[in-house]
């Protein structure tokens, strides 16, 4: 099982940017799919971006054009790169991935963004 670990969450104002890491333990290279996830208090989580093996990206409307999902095999990374920061982006951040090989997907323990003046 693949162990994850997100990171970069904090406080930014709106307008801001942050980048988002996701540390994967072991190596994620045969992935079939990463993506990021959010949850806001008292909602549902929902999809924000998925980066399939083959290079397709898709994103929630709400992240089109401000967000940008990226997977970096060297370092065994994920990110994802958050642009134009709004207060309902507010939420924790979870990374996913899923697994070629197994089928399995893993989740990380997720970091918390908070966009505020």
């Amino acid at each position: 099982q693949v162990q994850l670990v997100e990171s970069g969450g904090g406080l930014v104002q709106p307008g801001g940017s942050l980048r988002l890491s996701c540390a994967a333990s072991g190596s994620i290279f045969n992935f079939a799919v990463v993506a990021w996830h959010r949850q806001a208090p008292g909602k549902e989580r929902e999809l924000v971006a998925t980066l399939t093996r083959g290079g397709s990206t898709n994103y929630a409307d709400f992240a089109k054009g401000r967000f940008t999902i990226s997977f970096d095999n060297g370092q065994n990374m994920v990110y994802l790169q958050m642009n134009s920061l709004k207060p309902e982006d507010t939420a924790v951040y979870y990374c996913y991935v899923r697994m070629l090989t197994t089928g399995r997907g893993s989740w990380g323990q997720g970091t918390q963004v908070t966009v505020s003046s």
